[in-house]
């Protein structure tokens, strides 16, 4: 199955809920969610979800220009380091570099500018991360392309390197996301979010910069079309052949959400005490 094979996981980003929606699809995706490396935001850190996830050896990183080049070589330390000594398969990151809501304006002036695609319900993704972790964790190169033979260096007899990229493209209801407190809350109504996944062998990806920044441009091109169409339908559209979009309803338990929710709360009640403490130490 494609749980046990290694995989580089692309989404899209509209606000700090997506990390939230995907760990709950992942919940029922076999041992894999046991296995995974996240690239997020360095503000995580600094919450009770950060202290986890630095544990847990998942990549923080900084945003902006003056950080870009420093992080990328931080971000290859990390995967050599990390990924496979500690038996990684799946690796998640969100290739926009932001949230929507913030880099909408100026990824549409950059796609004017140099007459790109012109997009609304995503943006434009960069390159810099996905190649550092097709370059580190796919397989051996053949004429550009990742091939499915051999193990870069640093990587275990047993690991065969990248064999998958599953782009997923999350979609909530009148383009509404939510964001982390809403997820912990609760202070809106329920609503159903759907999550379209499609997957890519890794032969099929190039990794040299022209051709990969254009097979990326075509992946959001895409999640730009399935968004514009759930948006006005409410559901992705159907496959190639297919009169209907064949969706899976997914229900968690409700034993396990409560587990997690009190844990959620706990955590964040001990991160506030202890952030507590440090200011009136210090003031």
């Amino acid at each position: 199955p494609m749980s046990e094979d290694e995989a580089m996981v692309i989404v899209n980003h509209q606000s700090t809920g997506d990390v939230c929606t995907l760990m709950m699809c992942l919940q029922d995706k076999g041992t894999v969610v046991q296995k995974m490396m996240w690239l997020m935001d360095h503000v995580f850190k600094y919450t009770n979800f950060g202290v986890v996830s630095l544990i847990h050896g998942d990549f923080f990183i900084r945003q902006g220009k003056a950080h870009r080049e420093k992080q990328l070589v931080y971000l290859k330390d990390h995967l050599d380091k990390y990924y496979y000594s500690r038996d990684r398969k799946w690796i998640v990151l969100f290739p926009e570099g932001g949230f929507l809501r913030k880099r909408r304006e100026t990824s549409q002036s950059f796609a004017k500018k140099y007459d790109l695609p012109y997009l609304t319900h995503v943006t434009l993704p960069r390159l810099g991360a996905t190649q550092i972790i097709l370059k580190t964790l796919g397989p051996q190169q053949e004429n550009g392309i990742l091939g499915t033979e051999g193990s870069p260096p640093g990587q275990s007899n047993k690991a065969k390197g990248l064999q998958w990229v599953i782009d997923v493209t999350i979609a909530y209801p009148n383009a509404r996301p939510m964001d982390i407190q809403t997820w912990i809350f609760g202070y809106r109504d329920p609503t159903v979010t759907h999550v379209h996944y499609r997957t890519y062998p890794i032969k099929d990806v190039p990794v040299e910069s022209e051709a990969l920044t254009d097979w990326l441009y075509q992946r959001f091109v895409e999640k730009e079309k399935l968004l514009a169409h759930f948006y006005k339908t409410g559901a992705f559209p159907p496959l190639d052949g297919q009169k209907e979009v064949v969706s899976r309803n997914m229900t968690l338990d409700n034993v396990w959400l409560l587990f997690v929710q009190t844990f959620a709360f706990a955590s964040g009640y001990m991160w506030y005490s202890i952030l507590n403490h440090i200011y009136c130490w210090f003031f």
